[in-house]
């Protein structure tokens, strides 16, 4: 059984949370973000402190409460910290460019791949082979990732392709003759 609920989030200084009934909205120097709490979940506001609880005692019930909690510990750290997600481009001559909203992508194909960064989100390419992802929403700088690394995914016989940072690809032999 999870115990994540029964800890609080502790608020940061420089972060406000605001409650108007099952809507939270968290506000903090990097920017704000809103959520619309799940009705068998309570929010609890005390000093420096958000407490999450299940409103009945049902399995369901304590396991979205610890989801919740998670979530609102993921929106307080994304307002005062944010988050980033590196990508690493292996492969001869595949780059990467980021210019204002948009991302481009050399990746073997014939064409370039232009990616439009949604509202939030910001890339920067400290190198040609490296992609750095961030934004204040974790949800959305996963999904970012995610749908840059589809473009093409590191295949297991060269190991090229788009990859996080640190990911291990499995290598398999090639056809022996």
């Amino acid at each position: 059984m999870s115990r994540v609920a029964n800890s609080p989030v502790t608020l940061p200084s420089g972060v406000e949370v605001k409650l108007n009934g099952q809507d939270l909205s968290v506000k903090g120097s990097k920017g704000e973000l809103q959520l619309s709490v799940h009705e068998v979940v309570e929010l609890k506001q005390e000093e420096g402190l958000l407490r999450v609880a299940p409103r009945s005692s049902d399995r369901g019930s304590r396991a979205m409460a610890g989801t919740m909690r998670a979530v609102v510990q993921n929106m307080v750290t994304g307002v005062s910290t944010g988050f980033e997600r590196r990508l690493e481009l292996q492969g001869v001559g595949y780059r990467a460019q980021a210019k204002g909203k948009t991302l481009t992508l050399q990746l073997g194909f014939s064409h370039p791949v232009e990616y439009a960064l949604p509202e939030g989100i910001e890339a920067q390419t400290p190198s040609q082979t490296e992609i750095v992802i961030s934004g204040i929403d974790k949800q959305q700088v996963g999904q970012v990732c995610a749908e840059i690394r589809g473009f093409r995914p590191p295949e297991p016989y060269k190991g090229k392709g788009v990859r996080y940072q640190g990911e291990y690809v499995r290598r398999k032999e090639a056809k022996k003759k």
